[in-house]
């Protein structure tokens, strides 16, 4: 840990020892974070919230929105092999299961298994940032933003333009993306394609990812816009040590789609969106890849959901409001046939208080089928010490009902439990920001108490893996940032971007005597992450990432990554790119060993 803790610091040291002479600050202050009812500045939220944004997405050493969200201070990703063909996100020291996916505001879940949640159908080089909420979610997402919310967000452009990436480098890795924005009249439409595999960097690990993503819209006059979206990703892989190590010869095959409309109508100070959506997620999985007659399940789930969601402005500040029902079903070989309805109401207010404060107090109103009504009330309050101080809290509640996987899944080393209740838990939030020209920084406190926790357990390594409810969990955790950034200034040198960060976390789990845990022993304990990006006169960046991982009851690791750019943002551009300079050996997820050093390249073409 010390000499990782050195390299980090050394990161930052360097970064800081060239920015003193520039104070040209790019600011996110302005960013309005995509709620589907209240909509704040990111300057004004009062709750721990991290933005990456397109310039971040393009310079990040990675080729996959796991990768990039692998750098975002409080988010554990654990990677299965290279380029996250499949990942398990988690914030604040929650399960993959505890964290809602959402892009444009609709929510991705998986009714079958949250394995599922990085399906996300766009490319990266279509994304225009993304929005990570850490803490409780439900008051203003729903069912299963119980430790936190990350929202993809995409952007309909005015203006015609062509992308188009390409790339090679180890393990047969090869990949090519597009994205063009084609506007005609009123009627805007971006169409983006891309396609990844490679021969796996271990045995029974190669890949192949497509995604093709289309959205569209019009703005019908100065109160009405339409709005719709059509996507698809197929994923099909080796999964050795997915799941098990038991099995080497395991295979999987994904397939997602998903297609949405909504109408938007704004006129004053009232706002209303309505949207339609479905999700379809098709999974193949078998035990042996050549034979599936050895073992094989074959799960379909659909989604179908129906939402309002919308404000008013009055003297008395902003109200939002919302309805929702929702349909899960499942028709699975191994599972079963299953069905389930959701219905969900919000409310919440947002009132300033003289001119520092502002307090946003609201509710989530829950009906599942299963399980009935439950209710999720959230307060926060936000004082604006000063122009560049503020001080906020929060408390709020937030849920998760078990998957079908956790409840009826029958295999050789995993077996479900249809007794299970829904996870509950309340969670408390104390925090202060300071931002001034190019820095910003964040020390926040945080508190949840967990009821009815899913923790997948077993008598010794001869049993299967069986999900239990554990009465009370309490999580502890400080998260501190600090944050620089410029526009560029043409200098020989100069340091763009700089970072550094530092989250512990802190759980009474402990395994009932004679169990073993899965999961819950592997959450993040400590995490520091560090990164500079460095200018080289007008066209050459040089991006160095590094992050320090330690979680419990597992060896810790530090890992380094690097990203060179040419002409980035030019007509003709190429990239190079280093994983794991540092040659560590380490686990992210299951039983997959990561690789150790690894390069690609590629080139960029930009045209508008």
């Amino acid at each position: 840990m010390k000499k990782a803790l050195i390299s980090l610091l050394g990161i930052f040291w360097a970064g800081a020892s060239f920015s003193q002479t520039d104070t040209t600050s790019q600011q996110l202050t302005e960013i309005i974070i995509q709620e589907n009812r209240i909509q704040i500045p990111f300057s004004k939220q009062s709750r721990n919230i991290a933005v990456v944004d397109r310039p971040q997405l393009e310079t990040t050493p990675a080729r996959s929105l796991q990768e990039v969200l692998s750098f975002v201070p409080g988010v554990d990703v654990r990677q299965r092999g290279v380029t996250g063909v499949q990942a398990d996100i988690s914030i604040r020291g929650g399960s993959f299961e505890q964290t809602l996916m959402l892009l444009n505001g609709i929510k991705l879940s998986d009714p079958q298994t949250g394995h599922h949640m990085m399906n996300i159908p766009v490319p990266l080089v279509n994304i225009d940032r993304v929005e990570v909420l850490k803490g409780p979610g439900s008051r203003i997402f729903g069912q299963n933003a119980y430790s936190g919310a990350i929202n993809v967000i995409t952007q309909l452009s005015d203006i015609r333009s062509l992308r188009l990436q390409g790339y090679a480098g180890d393990f047969g890795m090869k990949g090519i993306n597009f994205a063009g924005s084609l506007p005609i009249g009123n009627y805007r439409q971006n169409l983006s394609v891309s396609y990844d595999d490679s021969n796996g960097h271990w045995y029974n690990s190669d890949y192949k990812v497509s995604n093709i993503f289309y959205e569209g819209g019009i703005k019908l006059n100065s109160n009405h816009e339409l709005r719709g979206m059509i996507a698809y990703t197929d994923r099909t892989f080796g999964a050795n040590g997915f799941y098990t190590s038991a099995f080497p010869d395991q295979w999987e095959s994904i397939q997602t789609s998903l297609g949405s409309i909504s109408h938007t109508f704004s006129k004053n100070q009232f706002y209303l969106n309505t949207r339609a959506y479905w999700r379809r997620n098709g999974d193949e999985f078998r035990l042996r890849r050549n034979e599936p007659s050895f073992f094989q399940n074959v799960h379909t789930t659909d989604v179908l959901a129906l939402e309002a969601n919308g404000s008013y402005k009055s003297k008395f500040g902003t109200t939002g409001f919302g309805l929702e029902t929702r349909k899960e079903k499942i028709e699975s070989s191994n599972l079963g046939n299953h069905d389930r309805t959701l219905a969900g109401v919000y409310l919440e207010q947002l009132v300033p208080v003289a001119d520092k404060v502002d307090i946003r107090a609201g509710v989530y109103s829950n009906y599942y089928s299963e399980y009935g009504w439950k209710h999720f009330p959230g307060l926060e309050v936000g004082f604006q010490a000063t122009k560049a101080i503020r001080f906020y809290s929060g408390i709020g509640s937030s849920f998760r009902i078990p998957t079908y996987t956790d409840l009826y899944y029958v295999g050789p080393t995993n077996i479900g439990n249809a007794n299970l209740k829904p996870e509950q838990a309340r969670s408390v939030e104390l925090g202060g920001k300071w931002e001034k020209g190019p820095v910003r920084a964040e020390l926040v406190y945080f508190n949840r108490y967990s009821e009815n926790l899913i923790e997948w357990t077993r008598v010794n390594s001869s049993q299967p893996w069986q999900p239990q409810n554990f009465n009370e969990v309490v999580f502890n955790g400080v998260e501190a940032s600090f944050y620089y950034r410029v526009s560029p200034n043409g200098k020989a040198i100069q340091a763009k971007e700089v970072m550094v960060s530092y989250n512990y976390i802190d759980a009474n789990f402990s395994a009932r005597s004679g169990l073993e845990s899965r999961y819950a022993l592997t959450a993040l304990k400590h995490q520091m992450i560090a990164g500079i990006l460095l200018g080289l006169g007008q066209k050459l960046e040089l991006n160095t990432k590094a992050r320090y991982v330690e979680r419990m009851a597992l060896e810790p690791y530090f890992v380094m990554d690097m990203r060179a750019d040419y002409n980035r943002t030019k007509k003709l551009g190429f990239f190079a790119e280093a994983s794991n300079i540092t040659n560590t050996d380490y686990i992210e997820a299951g039983t997959v060993q990561m690789p150790g050093r690894w390069f690609r390249a590629g080139f960029m073409v930009n045209l508008e």
